[in-house]
């Protein structure tokens, strides 16, 4: 079974920029969207996407990515 992330992954468009869903999505616990942002990063990493913009916050002394825009290249 895929992630949720790949779920983005796979439905977003080659080369447009697209944003991680959050509100009113399952990524709407702060944990699970960081989650799903960081391995957005490891794709990154992989040459799949680009990623165009994230916002951190901290939260109880950790510092979690609460938004992120990529772009799919692969």
């Amino acid at each position: 079974m895929g992630t949720i992330a790949m779920s983005v992954f796979l439905d977003s468009e080659f080369g447009a920029d697209t944003a991680l869903p959050n509100a009113g999505s399952s990524l709407e616990h702060p944990l699970v969207f960081d989650s799903s942002a960081r391995e957005f990063h490891a794709l990154a990493e992989q040459g799949r996407v680009e990623i165009l913009q994230e916002h951190v916050v901290n939260v109880d002394g950790e510092s979690l990515i609460d938004r992120l825009h990529f772009r799919r290249l692969k």
